[in-house]
């Protein structure tokens, strides 16, 4: 039995239906199953990795795991899996995590790190997907092409290299499935650097419709974003654009050689999800 956590989530929906695709026994863990719709092969619990109780119940008889971690979970995580003899656990973590820090950049990579620290003592198999940029994190201007054809934000020329989900994804159902991958850490990126106005530019190919992208000042943005997003990851955002104007995002081929084919390209992705722009 194989159990995905944050199985609503992009990531971790897509990692469900791989497993379900390939024959696997597959359990979802959510919050609210009941708000939403699971294939029929799927077995469905309630609990909360915040809520240490409830994951005796979702481990008993799991051998593997895909674990989309909350903050903190870590140690309490790791000491239900091996009451429940988990063999296998695949983290989806962050590409913000660096190994060399005495103190990780942001609050993102530290908890991931600490994570990450919590299943590298533990004795289980374990293997660590650091993505970089979601190609996701473009679902943010959906409104402004839904009602016109100019982005309006910070940093137009802010590089990354974005990463589609169902590559994330296809990566972690491997880990979970095949043997070669205890002790791995993936980086995962898609094959391109792109700047903000370069997704802008593909995101209007894929649409059909010259979309550009008008450059704001940072903090006008930022302001706009501080009903949203919490000021200290706010921060780690604001300074990873500004650091990476003018620069050549790195790329990994980690996605291939673990899946056998090239990442997407950001343009497979503008086209997977024009409907929601």
């Amino acid at each position: 039995m194989i159990l995905v956590t944050g199985a609503t989530g992009n990531v971790g929906r897509h990692v469900l239906d791989l497993l379900v695709a390939g024959g696997h026994a597959v359990r979802a863990l959510s919050r609210s199953p009941q708000e939403a719709v699971w294939p029929a092969e799927v077995d469905v619990v309630a609990g909360d990795l915040a809520a240490p109780a409830s994951l005796d119940a979702a481990l008993a008889g799991v051998e593997s795991v895909f674990l989309f971690a909350v903050p903190g979970s870590g140690p309490a995580f790791v000491a239900a899996a091996q009451r429940a003899g988990v063999r296998r656990v695949v983290l989806l973590s962050s590409g913000g995590v660096d190994d060399e820090a005495e103190v990780q950049d942001g609050p993102i990579a530290a908890y991931h790190a600490e994570i990450e620290q919590a299943l590298r003592g533990s004795g289980l198999a374990w293997t660590f997907l650091r993505p970089d940029v979601f190609a996701a994190n473009s679902l943010m201007w959906a409104g402004q092409t839904r009602s016109g054809d100019v982005i309006r934000g910070a940093h137009a020329e802010a590089a990354s290299a974005p990463v589609h989900e169902a590559d994330i994804a296809a990566v972690a159902a491997a880990a979970l499935t095949e043997d070669g991958h205890a002790g791995q850490v993936y980086r995962l990126t898609g094959p391109q650097s792109l700047s903000h106005a370069d997704q802008a530019a593909i995101l209007g190919r894929a649409l059909g419709r010259p979309i550009r992208y008008a450059e704001l000042p940072a903090e006008t943005v930022r302001q706009a974003m501080s009903a949203h997003v919490p000021g200290p990851i706010l921060d780690n955002i604001f300074t990873t654009w500004a650091a990476s104007v003018g620069r050549t995002a790195p790329t990994t081929t980690d996605i291939e050689k673990v899946t056998g084919r090239p990442a997407r390209s950001y343009h497979d992705w503008a086209l997977d999800h024009a409907a929601a722009f």
